[in-house]
């Protein structure tokens, strides 16, 4: 198993370790619940290191860019980053992933952790104008910091105004005395906050000055079981669940970053999917009567003919019930429409709803 700059400080802390993406990752400290109030309250701070980051660079680093990823990357500019995915050929995603613009030649690609070498090798396969790249992820440590209170927490580290950052975008320089740091306003809680980018060899100062400087506002290490609650109540996909290689964007809800202004990987036939219309769409439900959703349980309409399967599920720590996502019929897709989890022997009442879960 691989580790991160920080794995020695996370066993240190007493942190529950867990496989996960081939890395050694602390899954939690003092508990999901626990740690999932203190991110949308308060302030938390995640290793997520196994994350992949990939430099790209040269006269065609954006033409690449836009072959290959399905959102409009010529929209960027210097300082801006975009959520995006890469479609594969077949109608379904290689990747979900972040485009940063760092300027008009060089851009960071930002990949999921499982998906690092599969990701590298499908874009240097298109890679045929000779863009400059490199494969950056074993030398970065990457904490998202998360919370309402992450910019007060973070202010002291920076001469960067966080409390002025826009969502979505991100600046470069020094943070917790260190030169050359990416300090993005982006992250995967739905509850505000920051990802900062430096190398391996700068995590242990900075965990420590983020630590020193958050201790007014309760700051704490939080787990990735955390993660998963607080992006599963926001209705953020997690690719391996939600999406995968078989998944079209479109029935993903992620036609938003899905733009036929330009061509990409498999744009024609995305195109068609959407004109001819779609068959199924990846909704959000809640639970009525009692049971916990999982992954690739079964959903079933009132009739009880087998509509679709949850892709995630969880108890919501913020809510108090029990939530999903899943992959349902298209004319069962509407807000308010009654479905049934498949959940042992039983088929277990829920409703679509809205994201973000209330």
């Amino acid at each position: 198993m691989k580790t991160t700059a920080l794995t020695n400080v996370h066993i240190a802390l007493g942190a529950k370790m867990v496989p996960f993406a081939g890395y050694n990752m602390p899954v939690q400290y003092t508990g999901i619940n626990d740690e999932h109030a203190t991110v949308r309250n308060g302030v938390g701070v995640f290793d997520v290191s196994h994350m992949g980051e990939f430099i790209l660079k040269g006269e065609n680093a954006l033409e690449l860019i836009q072959r290959v990823t399905s959102n409009d990357a010529s929209k960027l500019f210097d300082g801006k980053v975009q959520y995006s995915c890469l479609p594969n050929e077949n109608g379904g995603i290689v990747d979900d992933l972040l485009v940063y613009r760092i300027d008009d030649k060089t851009y960071m690609l930002v990949v999921n952790a499982s998906n690092i070498e599969k990701d590298w090798n499908w874009i240097s396969e298109r890679n045929t104008n000779n863009v400059e790249m490199h494969n950056i992820s074993d030398k970065t440590s990457l904490l998202a910091v998360q919370g309402p209170k992450a910019a007060a927490a973070l202010q002291k580290l920076t001469d960067f105004d966080l409390a002025s950052m826009e969502y979505y975008s991100f600046k470069k320089g020094k943070f917790a005395g260190v030169d050359n740091v990416v300090v993005s306003a982006t992250g995967y809680t739905g509850a505000g906050g920051f990802e900062i980018y430096f190398e391996n060899e700068h995590a242990e100062q900075i965990w420590k000055a983020i630590f020193e400087a958050g201790a007014e506002f309760g700051i704490k290490p939080i787990g990735l079981g955390a993660r998963d609650t607080l992006r599963l109540e926001m209705g953020f996909a997690l690719y391996g669940n939600d999406i995968d290689d078989t998944t079209s964007p479109l029935e993903a809800g992620l036609g938003w970053i899905t733009k036929f202004t330009k061509e990409f990987t498999n744009s024609t036939a995305l195109k068609a999917e959407k004109e001819a219309g779609l068959k199924s769409k990846l909704v959000g439900f809640e639970m009525i009567d009692r049971g916990i959703p999982r992954h690739d349980y079964e959903i079933f309409d009132a009739a009880g003919t087998k509509i679709g399967r949850v892709t995630s599920g969880t108890q919501a720590p913020s809510l108090q019930k029990a939530i999903g996502m899943g992959y349902v019929t298209l004319d069962n897709s509407k807000e308010g429409t009654e479905l049934f989890i498949g959940i042992r022997d039983n088929k277990v009442k829920a409703k679509v709803v809205k994201y973000p879960f209330k």
